[in-house]
């Protein structure tokens, strides 16, 4: 059993294609180049740079617009269509069309002086919005953290069961040759080798099976970090976790206060009543400032004449389009608000749901550890029993497949408890902290 620990130990550090003198990152070194590197992240990101210019929008509306324009054209006209008065033709006038050349040139500027916050309340929804979707990359945050855990600790599961499949291995060959032995002297019938032979082809079979979970395992973490392909380091074996207890009532305290996700909502019901606000005030009038300085002449240099004034405007009727659209605004704010406790309810039931499962893991860990202990008692008075040539192969092979079985029920006890603690804190939006500091 000293040579079963020593490989379990090497195994659970490393994969079946790599070695012990290997790099090794820890899990939250993974998760930092997660954070560095995974595309949504990224787009996420982008989408913020999208919401903060949809604020600079919004704030345009308040600035002065400033236009310009120049234009050169060359007309045909009479005198009568150029000056709009009539041609006395009796002193020698003529009504006759001409040719010539027209210039033109303006500069204007218009400025918003009220319109009883309308604007402002547009920014106000921009600027709520842009706060959303930064919840929203907070969320896609914690989801990326959340598949790098679980990600990690599978492949930690994978690890240690081809560890145990590696020792089932050596196992099966070391009683086949003990078994041939005692046929080779006559103290053991053919089934016996017969039977050891199945056991180590059958352990043999389980190898294969462990190596390729582990391989599928490490292309899996490869995509949690954002890396092409499976990467080419070890993993810190983290999986001998210390349990504790968790209340149920507070974590859900802290997952109603931390959740980006309701966050994101609160910030949406917020961008919702910012434009349902600014919507009732497009009933108010809005006072415009302008003012412009022209230049026209048939040729150079042009005579130029200037205007300033001040306008108000007032939509006195508009089919009841506003108000169409103030209902439609607000519908969609209750619609949000009712989504929105749907969203607490369903937040509640998850934590809830983590509390449980970490609390069965702890047990589950507890169970394994004592029915592990038994099963190695177990196949050490097997194997001294055949050897003595007082028990047979059928209670040896038993033996060695019901440690083999704990050994496992107790590996994936360690891996369920880390999944189910990860399961947790990404429910709780727990600080991301160093796990292996922490658990």
């Amino acid at each position: 059993m000293v040579i079963f620990v020593a490989a379990l130990l090497v195994t659970a550090g490393v994969t079946a294609t790599g070695s012990a003198a290997a790099e090794r990152k820890s899990l939250s070194e993974c998760i930092d180049v997660a954070l560095e590197r995974h595309p949504d992240l990224g787009a996420a990101g982008a989408a913020i740079d999208a919401g903060h210019q949809r604020i600079l929008q919004a704030a345009s509306a308040a600035l002065p617009q400033v236009d310009a324009s120049y234009g050169a054209n060359r007309r045909n006209a009479s005198a009568t269509s150029r000056t709009g008065a009539p041609i006395d033709t009796t002193r020698g006038g003529s009504g006759g069309a001409r040719t010539f050349n027209f210039y033109s040139a303006s500069v204007g500027l218009t400025q918003l002086l009220f319109d009883f916050g309308q604007t402002l309340n547009a920014i106000r929804a921009a600027r709520a919005t842009e706060r959303s979707l930064d919840q929203d990359r907070e969320t896609v945050r914690q989801t990326v953290v959340f598949d790098v855990e679980r990600s990690y600790f599978d492949v930690l599961r994978s690890a240690r069961l081809l560890g145990v499949a590696d020792e089932n291995v050596r196992q099966s060959r070391q009683h086949l040759d003990l078994a041939d032995s005692r046929l080779q002297v006559g103290l053991a019938p053919r089934f016996d080798v017969t039977q050891a032979q199945v056991q180590l082809a059958n352990a043999e079979l389980a190898q294969v099976t462990a190596r390729n979970h582990v391989a599928v395992a490490r292309e899996n973490l490869g995509t949690a970090m954002g890396l092409d392909g499976a990467p080419e380091f070890e993993l810190v074996d983290l999986l001998d976790a210390r349990t504790a207890p968790v209340s149920a009532a507070s974590a859900v305290a802290q997952a109603k206060a931390n959740r980006p996700e309701l966050r994101s909502r609160r910030e949406q019901e917020e961008a919702l009543a910012q434009q349902v606000a600014a919507l009732q005030k497009s009933y108010l009038p809005n006072v415009t400032g302008d003012a412009s300085y022209n230049w026209t002449a048939t040729e150079y240099p042009l005579k130029s004449n200037w205007s300033f004034g001040a306008s108000v405007n007032l939509s006195v009727f508009n089919g009841g389009l506003t108000t169409a659209e103030i209902g439609e605004a607000r519908a969609n704010l209750a619609q949000l608000r009712y989504q929105t406790r749907s969203l607490e309810q369903q937040i509640g039931r998850e934590v809830r749901q983590s509390v449980l499962d970490v609390a069965r893991g702890a047990e589950a860990i507890r169970v394994s550890e004592r029915a592990l202990g038994q099963a190695r008692e177990n196949l050490e008075l097997a194997e001294g029993r055949y050897h003595t040539g007082v028990g047979n192969i059928i209670e040896l092979t038993d033996a060695q497949a019901s440690l083999v079985g704990a050994e496992a029920s107790h590996v994936q006890a360690l891996a369920d408890y880390r999944t189910a603690r990860a399961t947790l804190d990404r429910a709780t939006a727990r600080p991301i902290i160093s796990a292996e500091a922490t658990r």
